[in-house]
Formats: C-alpha cells, sequence, structure tokens
C-alpha cells in the first residue's frame, strides 16, 4: 500500500513538473494579432540624392579623346528615393517609436496605421548610437498605443510575436522564440541585442517585438542575411530602450551619464600582476582631464569593480550602466588600487557634451564636403559601403557625391572612391582636403590619387589642378 501511494505521489510530482516547466505552443496568435495590429505603423519616406550614373557599359581612361565628346552624359542629377520601415504607437496621440536608420535623412515621413489611414509626421528626437527615433503624427485624432513591457523577464525560450512592415507588404504577423539574449553585433557601444527566430525581413526594422501578453520587449532592428529572413533577427531591449525614448520626448535628445574613462577589459596577465582574484572590471587606461573621474581621483591603472552598488564584470556591463546613470547624479564607484579596494564618490557628467563625443560627433559618415581644389563633394567611406561593395575590410578613403563640370577630375563618377592621395592612404575629409592644398602651393600643381571606379577597378590617376 505504501509502495503503491508513493508511486501516486511520484506520478504527481512529474505530471505537475511538466505543466510547470513546459509550456505548450499558442493555438492560435489570432486574438494577440487583431488587438495588436491597429498599433503597428507602415513608415515610408523619401529623400533626394544626387546621382552620376554612367550610360555606357564601360568607362574612358583618363585622357581619352572621348572624355570631352561625352562627359555631359554623366553630369551629376537629383533623383527621389523612397524607403520603407516600420514602428509602433506608445502614446494615444500619436507618438511613433521606430528606428533612426528608418527615418534618417529623410524629407517626407508618411505613417500608414492600420492598414488604410495615411498621415504625414514629423521627427521629436532621434538617437543614432542606439539606432532610435521617435516620430508624432500630424492629427488630431486618438490612435491605439501599445506599452513597453519589461525585456529584463524575457527568458530564452519565451514565444514571442512580430509584427511589421516587410517588404512593403505591411500588417504582417510572424512568431517565433528568443532565440538568445545579450547579443553584441559590434554595430554601437551600447548594444545587448535579443535574438530571436520569428521571421524578420527588410522593411521590419523599427517594428515592435511582442511577448505573449501584449507588450512590446523589443524593436526589431537587424537581420543575418542580406536577402532576407534566414531565422535570426535581432531586437533591442525595450529596457534599454525606454529610457532613450522617454529622453527624446523629453528633451528632444539624449542625456547619457559619462565617466570621463577609456577603458579595457581585464586579462588573465592583469588580474596576476594586480593580485585579483580573477579577471574582472574594468580596467582604466586613460582619465580624461578635468572630467568626473579626473575630479574624483581616479587615476589610469585603477580597475572598476562596482558602479552605483552594480558588480563590473566586463567592460561593456560598465558602458551600459554609465549611460543609464543620471546625468549630475553622485554615485559611488568602487576600486582596485594597490592590491586593495577602495572607494570613490563620482558625480557624473553628460556624454553628450564631452570633448570625446564633440570630436566623434563631428564625423558624420552622410555630411558631403566641398573639396574646393579638385571642386568635388565627397562624404567618409562607411562600413556599410565596404560590405555592399565587397571592397578588403580595412579599406579607409572617401566617396566621390557629385562633381562640378569644371573639375579637374570631371571624367569620374559620382561613388567613385578616393582611397590614396600622393600615396598616403585617407581616412578621413580633411586629409584629403590637406594633400590638395599642398599640392596647390607647389609649382607643378599636381597630385596622384587612387581610386575604386563604380566596378571596383583599383586605378591610379596623376591629377594637374587648375
Amino acid at each position: 500500500m505504501n509502495k503503491k501511494f508513493f508511486s501516486y505521489i511520484l506520478f504527481f510530482f512529474f505530471i505537475f513538473n511538466i505543466e510547470v516547466y513546459s509550456k505548450n505552443p499558442p493555438a492560435s496568435f489570432a486574438n494577440l494579432a487583431e488587438r495588436l495590429i491597429p498599433s503597428v505603423v507602415n513608415i515610408s519616406t523619401t529623400q533626394t540624392i544626387t546621382t552620376n550614373s554612367n550610360p555606357f557599359p564601360f568607362e574612358f581612361p583618363p585622357g581619352s579623346p572621348f572624355e570631352d565628346m561625352f562627359k555631359d552624359f554623366g553630369q551629376p542629377q537629383e533623383r527621389k528615393t523612397s524607403a520603407l520601415g516600420s514602428g509602433f504607437i506608445i502614446d494615444a496621440k500619436g507618438i511613433v517609436v521606430t528606428n533612426n536608420h528608418v527615418i534618417k535623412g529623410a524629407e517626407d515621413i508618411l505613417v500608414r496605421v492600420n492598414g488604410d489611414k495615411e498621415y504625414k509626421a514629423t521627427i521629436v528626437g532621434a538617437d543614432p548610437m542606439m539606432d532610435i527615433a521617435v516620430l508624432q503624427i500630424e492629427s488630431e485624432e486618438i490612435f491605439s498605443p501599445v506599452k513597453f513591457g519589461n525585456s529584463d523577464k524575457a527568458r530564452i525560450g519565451d514565444w514571442v510575436v512580430a509584427i511589421g512592415n516587410p517588404f512593403g507588404l505591411g500588417g504582417t504577423v510572424t512568431s517565433g522564440i528568443i532565440s538568445a539574449r545579450n547579443r553584441d553585433l559590434g554595430m554601437n557601444r551600447y548594444e545587448d541585442f535579443i535574438q530571436t527566430d520569428a521571421s524578420i525581413n527588410v522593411g521590419n526594422s523599427g517594428g515592435p517585438l511582442f511577448d505573449m501578453e501584449g507588450d512590446v520587449i523589443g524593436i526589431n532592428t537587424a537581420i543575418f542575411g542580406r536577402q532576407g529572413n534566414i531565422g535570426i533577427g535581432f531586437s533591442i531591449p525595450s529596457n534599454s530602450a525606454k529610457k532613450v525614448v522617454n529622453q527624446l520626448i523629453k528633451f528632444g535628445e539624449t542625456k547619457r551619464g559619462w565617466l570621463g574613462v577609456k577603458i579595457q577589459n581585464v586579462s588573465k596577465e592583469v588580474a596576476n600582476t594586480e593580485k585579483l582574484d580573477r579577471p574582472r572590471g574594468a580596467l582604466v587606461m586613460d582619465v580624461a582631464n578635468a572630467g568626473p573621474s579626473d575630479k574624483a581621483g581616479i587615476k589610469s591603472g585603477d580597475i572598476i569593480l562596482e558602479f552605483n552598488g552594480v558588480i563590473v564584470n566586463d567592460v561593456q556591463e560598465l558602458i551600459k550602466e554609465v549611460a543609464n546613470g543620471e546625468v549630475g547624479k553622485k554615485v559611488s564607484v568602487k576600486l582596485w588600487r594597490n592590491k586593495k579596494e577602495i572607494i570613490k564618490e563620482i558625480t557624473l557628467g553628460r556624454l553628450e557634451t564631452s570633448d570625446d563625443f564633440k570630436s566623434k560627433d563631428k564625423i558624420d559618415n552622410t555630411k558631403t564636403t566641398l573639396i574646393e581644389g579638385l571642386k568635388i563633394k565627397v562624404r567618409l567611406l562607411t562600413k556599410e559601403d565596404i560590405q555592399q561593395r565587397n571592397l578588403p575590410e580595412n579599406t579607409t578613403g572617401v566617396v566621390i557625391t557629385s562633381i562640378d563640370k569644371d573639375s579637374p577630375i570631371n571624367y569620374l563618377r559620382t561613388n567613385n572612391i578616393i582611397v590614396e592621395a600622393q600615396r598616403r592612404n585617407i581616412k578621413t575629409i580633411g586629409e584629403l582636403d590637406d594633400v590638395v592644398k599642398s599640392a596647390l602651393k607647389t609649382s607643378s600643381k599636381t597630385i596622384l590619387i587612387t581610386i575604386y571606379n563604380n566596378r571596383n577597378q583599383k586605378r591610379n590617376i596623376g591629377v594637374q589642378l587648375k
């Protein structure tokens, strides 16, 4: 009898464990989708770009007599381009969250709600660092908002639903599970992506990733594979996005915390040398003069172990914690110095007003600059350019965006890339401008430039400056 009773107890616990620790797939997502679709929007943008397309299937070599004959056929032309993306409404007054790259450079933004009504929208604020933007629909209507959920509670294996505008189809619902957490793709310094196998394609960017309660736990941002979904998509966690969204709504810009240090992960060798129990924390390599850390007495060689009561395991954790810190707030930082722990009190500065950020902010890869000596406009070569054109990964240079008719290199084409000038690798627009200005001061007024043409052929060209 006892054995039989014991068997029943075991069977009960076995069944109970199955019920608690395993969840059956939902029978249908229909009710959830019906409730959420009116809150997800399709975004279309337009902008004007300058092109200089070559009407011939070949390019004339420099000095060819055919250049003058056909030079007017490839002059810069303006044309309108459009892009598609997704977003979601978070306020009944028509506030929309999307990706920054969806609306970047847009002249006109149209938002389509629930598949039929279309409205104009304006940009409230944008954050390129986390790829988030906030829009305002220009309408007095009342909209159906959704709310952010707690992404920290999202677990690997949880069911999720993505709704968006893939390939411009609009109102498309896909489902899957959370495949991984805390993914870092090397796209920006604040990455902490949720990975999902819910189908995400071109046009889903900026759309929401919902949990089974209908709360937004992620902003769909990136996919692996150029052609479309291969079951690996990435979303910005809602807990990371919420603070940025709130700041953009309140201030029109972000206000991130700043320590004023350059840091790196602690290696085994450093941990052994400093008699630290294991490699952990963030090693301070340099301290910004008169920055928050400098004023608090933090020194190069210190190892940051805790920030504001949060244990720091690596550099990425510290960067995220500091960024989420309140500007002007005094925080406690635990350091490892001279083989013992010490505590320092630091008043957080603001990253966006720091000298380091300002110098980086000046480098705008989309901004065009006039090189007067060559009578061309150029922009910096980007990682996206390198990938799209299959150039060597370490390629640096500038992309030609427009060419004057009387330019000494008017036989080149827009989108040609200048990678060298006077045998010097070009890494910034300023470097090219300096080389040209120096050449203009010489008696010969000539320079040698190296380019990639639009067929990715590398060519050396001697240029006679005017």
